[in-house]
């Protein structure tokens, strides 16, 4: 297999090199955003002509959090629907045989059920504030299950849950909720603070998946000779905010006392996957919440000495 790793300096993108240099009979295609151009339709098909991959997995994507995506919501919209346009299409027309496409849970309406199973897809609106970058990753699934449909091409989708694990973004104010604890427990630690100020109450109930398990999915999925147009990939369990803080305090060391900021918003209740599809296939998440964060503060430490941590 000559696999194309599209965003192989991401966090996912990382773990795909890591999860697939190991296969026999695998050889990797890599390339850095200065040496290929995802938005440029004619520097990407110059690219398939010449390399010609026979699979893709596409994990590059323009991300950021809040204030990013509703300062800029044209610029997200923009360069993440010409990146799915110009690698799906240029794929088809290359003759590149299987198209792995990786979305995320925010496709989802914002009042989806829960768990959210993948028929939940536009049946509500979205929530506001990634609005954006949801609708150009639905049309970026909606392609692939278009272009299987009419030419008969294996382009399918998967769409994680919230992913944390080595190379993730450790930016107290715009990274998610697993690696700011991390790091502010860390350095609380370091400090020698008495206590910590965590937001909100600790109520809402949050998924995580180590992302050299969604790596593993994507190799599962790859050999499927019929896999689903869309497959959600989680574990179809969740903690409360409260139980993850507690955890990552445990796991960093830190032997202050947690304060509960009572007048910090919690944001959603609740928000989980429905897995069942990829149970019923074969495939089911093994690292667990404890392990998943012990791992990943391993990989924090192991950033910072060699000071290639993402802040």
């Amino acid at each position: 297999m000559k696999l194309f790793i599209a965003g192989h300096n991401g966090m996912v993108g990382g773990a795909l090199v890591r999860r697939f240099q190991a296969e026999p009979g695998v050889t990797l295609l890599l390339r850095t955003r200065k040496e290929l151009d995802l938005t440029s339709q004619a520097a990407v098909a110059a690219f398939y002509a010449r390399e010609k991959p026979d699979t893709v997995i596409m994990a590059a994507a323009k991300v950021g959090g809040i204030l990013a995506n509703n300062t800029y919501p044209a610029d997200f919209l923009y360069d993440n629907l010409a990146i799915a346009n110009n690698t799906i299409h240029g794929a088809y027309a290359a003759g590149v045989k299987r198209f792995l496409f990786l979305g995320s849970s925010c496709i989802y309406p914002k009042l989806a059920p829960q768990p959210m199973p993948e028929s939940s897809l536009l049946t509500g609106p979205l929530e506001p504030t990634n609005e954006a970058y949801a609708i150009a990753k639905i049309a970026g699934l909606k392609l692939c299950e278009y272009y299987r449909k009419q030419h008969g091409v294996l382009y399918h989708s998967a769409m994680p849950t919230n992913l944390y694990g080595p190379g993730d973004n450790y930016h107290l104010r715009n990274s998610h909720v697993m690696p700011a604890l991390i790091r502010k427990f860390h350095e609380a630690k370091q400090a020698g603070q008495a206590e910590v100020t965590a937001w909100g109450t600790g109520s809402p109930k949050r998924e995580f998946l180590h992302v050299d398990e969604l790596a593993d999915a994507c190799a599962f999925l790859l050999p499927q000779a019929n896999p689903p147009d869309l497959l959600n990939i989680g574990t179809g369990t969740d903690v409360t905010i409260r139980e993850l803080t507690e955890i990552v305090a445990a796991v960093v060391g830190f032997k202050g006392k947690i304060v509960w900021d009572a007048t910090k918003p919690d944001g959603t209740p609740r928000k989980l996957m429905d897995v069942s599809r990829l149970t019923a296939l074969g495939w089911k998440a093994r690292i667990g919440v404890r392990e998943g964060v012990a791992k990943t503060y391993a990989s924090f430490l192991a950033e910072s000495a060699a000071g290639t941590l993402r802040t």
